[in-house]
């Protein structure tokens, strides 16, 4: 799946992911290969991102993730990697 991370200044990441965890505001949450569309609010945490080189992770405070066909775009506040 596609995954997209967007500040208000730049984008942070962009490319392919196995998966991603994410600080929800009613607590963490992951995202897998064919995830049902979902539009969640994140307080500030760190992102876990996991992809074939192995994973990274991307501190964030606060955003909003939507997962729609297998693409995932966060919009945060901003980032710290």
């Amino acid at each position: 799946m596609y995954l997209e991370i967007i500040t208000p200044d730049k984008k942070v990441f962009a490319g392919e992911v196995e998966s991603a965890q994410f600080p929800g505001s009613n607590g963490s949450f992951e995202v897998l290969n064919l995830h049902a569309p979902l539009i969640s609010t994140m307080e500030s945490g760190r992102i876990r991102i996991t992809t074939r080189q192995g994973q990274e992770f991307f501190t964030v405070d606060g955003g909003v993730v939507e997962v729609l066909n297998n693409k995932i775009i966060v919009l945060a506040e901003s980032v710290t990697e």
